[in-house]
């Protein structure tokens, strides 16, 4: 980059550098949400909750349907 080409986008480098900040955020939030250590976390939890009362059968499915749906590939 010039010079002159960096002296004229000097002013967008505060959008430049949200929109890097928000990718990063962005590959975090995926790479936590599949991480298949959390999620046999949260199914022992729902797990536990149903045992606890805490759940009907019908939210338990649902929720472990959800969370088992994390750890396959998108289609």
């Amino acid at each position: 980059m010039g010079l002159l080409s960096g002296l004229i986008t000097l002013p967008l480098a505060p959008v430049r550098g949200v929109v890097w900040l928000g990718e990063q955020l962005d590959r975090e939030a995926r790479r936590q949400r599949s991480d298949p250590e959390a999620v046999r976390q949260k199914l022992a939890e729902v797990a536990a909750a149903y045992e606890a009362g805490d759940l009907t059968e019908a939210e338990r499915d649902a929720l472990q349907d959800e969370l088992v749906s994390r750890l396959l590939p998108p289609s």
